[in-house]
């Protein structure tokens, strides 16, 4: 982060996309790699990185369902296809059909704030 910079900075393309319905993620000008969560420097060389348009689309790498919670909800790392690994929420009709391994998709809903957040949802 630059002088010229804040956190907020750092993530406004990423919330952006979010409100266009885009999954935006980053990746190292010097191997090619994409990460999250976003950030000014790469984390593989601190060198410069540049926001790109991910697919969206990934696999459940680890899940824990909480059927304690009201409503009940399902929260995932998900396995991007492009490779960095994210925390989020599955959102589906039938919460116990959720499986590691799953093929997911990003999708969007709203947050408390009534900004567009990223979920994942069965492919």
């Amino acid at each position: 982060m630059t002088a010229e910079t804040s956190p907020a900075d750092e993530v406004a393309t990423f919330f952006d996309g979010a409100e266009r319905g885009v999954l935006m993620l980053k990746r190292c000008l010097d191997t090619g790699k994409a990460f999250h969560y976003p950030r000014e420097r790469s984390p593989f060389t601190g060198g410069e990185t540049e926001w790109f348009e991910a697919s969206g689309k990934g696999t459940i790498y680890s899940c824990s369902l909480s059927h304690r919670a009201d409503p009940p909800y399902c929260l995932a790392y998900v396995k991007l296809d492009e490779g960095p690994i994210m925390m989020s929420n599955i959102v589906a009709d039938d919460l116990t059909t959720v499986a590691i391994g799953q093929r997911v998709q990003v999708t969007f809903e709203a947050g408390p704030d009534g900004r567009q957040t990223p979920f994942f949802a069965p492919d």
